[in-house]
């Protein structure tokens, strides 16, 4: 395809927010290869108030939570997509419900991943699959632009921060006296087997203060993971603070302004990659080299992966095995290169 074409191209990938975080990689990469393109992008959930706003996506289009319960809702849908008239669409979610949208778009080239990484309904509803050669979410993912002749394509987030999200965010770091500096700590997860005990988190951020003379920032979302966030500052010995409450593109100043992040393999995470901050991501059900974080700036701290069917439903005795000790020195080396790479 000539570069300067105008293609219209449709991203399916619908959840969840760290997914759709790591596919973001796609559309700058279609902007950068085809600057004229019209680049739409179907979404469900929490993720359209990041997808909103990036420079590289002309429209983000919402299907509802549950959208493929609903008749209505599906066929609400499918006017919505067919009006921009896609020539294609990408599937890198490549499960039903994102082939299904990509079909209902009309759009008469639909490219989708090949099994074992496409599953279900979708390598039936694609027209075109690809088999990957790689191994990581997102270069996986950049593998859909090679029948488009894209062979190469360098990872770009291209998350831009938000002003107002931003403005706020600098200026409860201010009133915390903040400035010169914090981790922030995500003790969070979509799936109970990628939980880290909160009291644990707490010594890490112990540890921080004491040897790196760093404060910690406890981020959380829900009444949940206010509660775990709580256990981290009662556990801290005063060297963490609890983090107000926050969207998502508030989220993502507050870890753009931190100098470390620490969380499970979930969105925060790589929310915060994304926004160029340092993480340090630990590891259970998860191989890390498939979904940790992108780049060479991170460390990643596994003791074995919990493999087998089940495993979002499984115990977290896989993160159980990750001690303090493990994560207090991956920070080490995370803030070491950090602080080498200043001098």
């Amino acid at each position: 395809m000539d570069a300067d074409a105008s293609p219209r191209i449709l991203v399916a990938r619908l959840s969840a927010v760290g997914d759709c975080i790591l596919t973001m990689p796609l559309a700058c990469a279609i902007r950068k290869h085809f600057p004229q393109a019209f680049i739409g992008w179907v979404v469900q959930g929490g993720a359209a108030t990041l997808l909103k706003g990036h420079p590289a996506i002309d429209q983000v289009i919402v299907a509802k939570k549950g959208w493929l319960q609903s008749p209505q809702e599906v066929m609400r849908l499918r006017r919505e997509l067919r009006s921009f008239e896609f020539d294609m669409a990408l599937d890198p979610q490549s499960l039903s419900k994102s082939a299904i949208a990509a079909w209902l778009s009309g759009a008469p080239r639909r490219i989708g991943l090949a099994r074992p990484q496409g599953r279900e309904l979708a390598p039936l509803l694609n027209n075109q699959t690809v088999s990957p050669r790689t191994t990581h979410v997102t270069t996986r993912q950049l593998e859909l632009l090679r029948p488009m002749g894209i062979e190469e394509s360098e990872v770009c987030f291209g998350l831009p921060l938000q002003d107002d999200a931003a403005d706020n965010m600098r200026s409860f770091v201010e009133r915390s006296h903040l400035q010169n500096g914090y981790a922030a700590i995500n003790p969070g997860a979509g799936w109970d087997s990628r939980l880290w005990p909160a009291k644990r988190f707490g010594r890490v951020a112990r540890h921080l203060g004491e040897r790196r003379r760093l404060p910690s920032l406890a981020v959380w979302s829900g009444s949940r993971e206010k509660s775990w966030a709580e256990e981290i500052v009662a556990n801290s010995g005063g060297h963490a603070l609890l983090a107000p409450q926050t969207t998502l593109p508030e989220l993502a100043a507050l870890a753009k302004f931190a100098r470390l992040f620490v969380s499970g393999d979930t969105g925060p995470m790589h929310l915060a990659a994304a926004m160029g901050t340092p993480c340090v991501s630990l590891h259970g059900p998860t191989r890390p080299e498939v979904s940790g974080p992108y780049g060479e700036q991170h460390q990643t701290v596994q003791a074995y992966y919990q493999d087998g069917p089940g495993r979002r439903g499984a115990d977290n005795q896989a993160m159980l095995a990750i001690t303090v000790e493990d994560v207090c020195q991956a920070c080490t080396r995370v803030l070491e290169r950090r602080q080498e790479k200043a001098a």
